[in-house]
C-alpha cells in the first residue's frame, strides 16, 4: 500500500471513528432523558463518569462525583411524579487532539410533575463527555433553565425574567438573557425602545 493510499484510509477511519462517537453520544443523551422519565437510577448512574460534575448556574442542581449526581437524582425524584423529557438541536464536537472526548449542546424540554404539580421546562445543556470503561459518559452537564413553570402559569411567565420556579420561589432565567449576543442586541437595539 503506498503512502498516498495509507493517509486515506487513516482519513476514512478517522472520520468513521468520529460519525460512531456523535451516534453513541446522541444514544447516551438519549438515555439520560428516558432514565430520567423511569426514575431509573442504575441506568442513570451508568452514563456519568466516575468524576463527573452535574452544574446549574442557578445553583439549584450542583454536585460533583457519580454517587453524589446520582444521590442528587434520588431526592430529586422523591418530588417528582410522571415525567416527559425530549431533546432536539443536538450539537457535538469531538475534540480532534483527543477522540476520547467531546463537547456538545443539547436543547431539551420537559413536561414534569413535582409535588404533584404540573409544569413545563425548556432547558440548554451545555456537556462535556468522555469514553470511559469503552463507552461515552457524562464528564460534565451543566442545565440551563430557559423556563420551568407551572403549566398555568406558562403564558404569562415567557417574558417574565424570574421565569424559573423552584419550589414556591421563583428565580431568573438562565438563558437568554445570559448570552452575550442576546444582551447586545437588547442593548444595541431595545433599550432606548423601554
Amino acid at each position: 500500500m503506498d503512502a498516498q493510499n495509507k493517509l486515506m484510509r487513516e482519513n476514512i477511519l478517522s472520520r468513521l471513528e468520529r460519525l460512531e462517537a456523535v451516534e453513541d453520544i446522541r444514544t447516551l443523551v438519549s438515555g439520560y432523558a428516558e432514565s430520567c422519565d423511569q426514575q431509573d437510577l442504575v441506568a442513570l448512574e451508568k452514563l456519568f463518569t466516575l468524576e463527573a460534575e452535574f452544574d446549574s448556574p442557578n445553583g439549584s442542581l450542583k454536585s460533583k462525583g457519580r454517587q453524589n449526581i446520582i444521590d442528587m437524582y434520588q431526592e430529586v425524584f422523591m418530588s417528582r411524579g410522571p415525567s416527559f423529557h425530549w431533546t432536539h438541536d443536538v450539537t457535538i464536537k469531538v475534540d480532534e487532539s483527543n477522540p476520547s472526548l467531546a463537547s456538545g449542546t443539547v436543547y431539551s424540554h420537559a413536561e414534569t410533575t413535582r409535588d404533584g404539580v404540573a409544569s413545563l421546562a425548556a432547558m440548554r445543556y451545555d456537556d462535556l463527555y468522555s469514553k470511559e470503561e469503552g463507552s461515552w459518559k457524562f464528564s460534565k452537564r451543566t442545565i440551563n433553565f430557559f423556563y420551568y413553570v407551572k403549566t398555568e402559569d406558562y403564558l404569562e411567565s415567557l417574558s417574565d425574567p424570574m421565569r424559573v420556579s423552584m419550589g414556591d420561589e421563583k428565580i431568573a432565567a438562565d438563558i437568554p438573557e445570559s448570552i452575550p449576543a442576546w444582551m447586545e442586541f437588547q442593548k444595541k437595539y431595545k433599550s432606548d425602545k423601554k
